[in-house]
C-alpha cells in the first residue's frame, strides 16, 4: 500500500509531492518532490502508483466544491472546530479562480482509479483519494495549542516554526501508529536542514506540508474513523483530518 501527499498548487505554483510505502508495519519515505505542472505531478504519480496498484492520495485542496458561493461546509466546520487554534480553512466555491483547476484535478484522479473516501474500513487495500488539511492535522498529531505559523510573516520567523515542523516530523511521527521509520530518511529525500533564504524555504515547506498530507492519508488507511475526524460528507465536500494523540 502507498500513500501519495499532495500539496497543491491552489494556482499555478509548485506543488509538494511525497510517497511514503507500507512496508513490514511501518511507513517508509520512497521520494519527496516537487513539480509546477498538473501534467508533471499526473505522471509522477503515474511513476510512483501502478495501474493495479493499491493506494490513498491526499491532497491539500478543495477537490469537491458543489456550491457556486460562499463556503463548503467542512470549511465552515474547520472554522468551528479549528479556529481557535488558527487553524480553520479558506472558503471554497465555484466562482473562485482556483475552483476549476482543483476540482479537475480531483476528476484526473478519479479517471485513474481513486475514488473519495470520506469513509473508509481500516487496513483494505484499495484506490482512494482524500482531501486533507496540513494545520488541524499538524495541531492533532503533535498535540499543539496552535498551527505553526511557516507560511507568512517575516522569513526568520517563519524559519523557525519550519524548523519546529521538521523537528516534529522527526521526532514524533516514528513513536504513534502508524510508525514513520526513521532510517527511511538516509535516502537523502529529506531535507536535512531549514534554509535561510525564501525561495529554498518555499521549496523545503511544500515538501513537509505533502510529507504531512501522506502521514494524513496513512493514518486515515490505519485507524479508519476510530482516530480521525471527517468534517463533511462526498455530498458536501469533506477534510479528513486526525484525532489528537
Amino acid at each position: 500500500m502507498k500513500f501519495i501527499g499532495i500539496d497543491f498548487g491552489w494556482k499555478s505554483q509548485p506543488s509538494g509531492l511525497c510517497c511514503l510505502q507500507w512496508t513490514d508495519n511501518q511507513l517508509e519515505l520512497l521520494d519527496l518532490d516537487r513539480k509546477e505542472f498538473i501534467a508533471d505531478i499526473l505522471t509522477w504519480i503515474d511513476t510512483h502508483v501502478q495501474p493495479d496498484e493499491s493506494a490513498i492520495i491526499a491532497v491539500d485542496a478543495p477537490t469537491l466544491i458543489p456550491n457556486a458561493t460562499g463556503s463548503r461546509l467542512p470549511d465552515k466546520l474547520s472554522h468551528k472546530y479549528f479556529g481557535k487554534y488558527h487553524a480553520g480553512c479558506y472558503p471554497a466555491n465555484l466562482n473562485l479562480p482556483f475552483a476549476d483547476r482543483t476540482v479537475n484535478f480531483g476528476l484526473q484522479l478519479e479517471s485513474r482509479g481513486f475514488a473519495h473516501a470520506p469513509t473508509i474500513e481500516p487496513q483494505k487495500l484499495g484506490r482512494y483519494q482524500i482531501e486533507v488539511f496540513p494545520h488541524p492535522a499538524i495541531v492533532h498529531l503533535f498535540n499543539l495549542e496552535r498551527i505553526l505559523k511557516y507560511k507568512k510573516g517575516r522569513l526568520s520567523d517563519r524559519r523557525l516554526e519550519l524548523l519546529k515542523l521538521h523537528n516534529y516530523i522527526l521526532h514524533i511521527l516514528p513513536t504513534i501508529e502508524p510508525h514513520l521509520r526513521l532510517s527511511a530518511f538516509i535516502s537523502g529525500s529529506f531535507p536535512s536542514e531549514i534554509p535561510t533564504t525564501g525561495a529554498a524555504l518555499k521549496a523545503v515547506e511544500d515538501k513537509l506540508d505533502s510529507l504531512i498530507c501522506a502521514y494524513v492519508a496513512a493514518h486515515w488507511w490505519y485507524w479508519g474513523e476510530q482516530r480521525n475526524l471527517v468534517l463533511g460528507d462526498r455530498t458536501t465536500g469533506y477534510i479528513v483530518i486526525p484525532q489528537k494523540w
